[in-house]
């Protein structure tokens, strides 16, 4: 995992809002516009940084790509924060 992209990623709060609306499930890049007041290329533009840190994926159906969240990128983030503080298994090994 590459974790300077996937940092990026997470710090700009309108990429954050995103990650928040797709913990409810999965939404298109419409629904998800239509929680900001900017254009549908600054909403690509967001998912496009989402996607190339693996923080979510898109699933073509018909017309329309649905996102959603790839929790396992998010879990492994977790896993290497928890590391930091002594409380994962891997921090104990080294």
């Amino acid at each position: 995992m590459a974790f300077a992209e996937t940092f990026k990623a997470l710090s700009d709060p309108v990429r954050r809002k995103i990650l928040e609306l797709l913990k409810e499930g999965p939404l298109s890049a419409g629904d998800i516009g239509s929680h900001f007041d900017m254009t549908g290329a600054t909403i690509s533009y967001h998912l496009k940084l989402l996607e190339q840190a693996d923080l979510i994926f898109g699933r073509k159906e018909k017309n329309f790509i649905y996102y959603q969240l790839n929790t396992s990128v998010l879990e492994e983030i977790m896993l290497w924060i928890s590391t930091l503080k002594g409380g994962g298994q891997d921090a104990e090994n080294t």
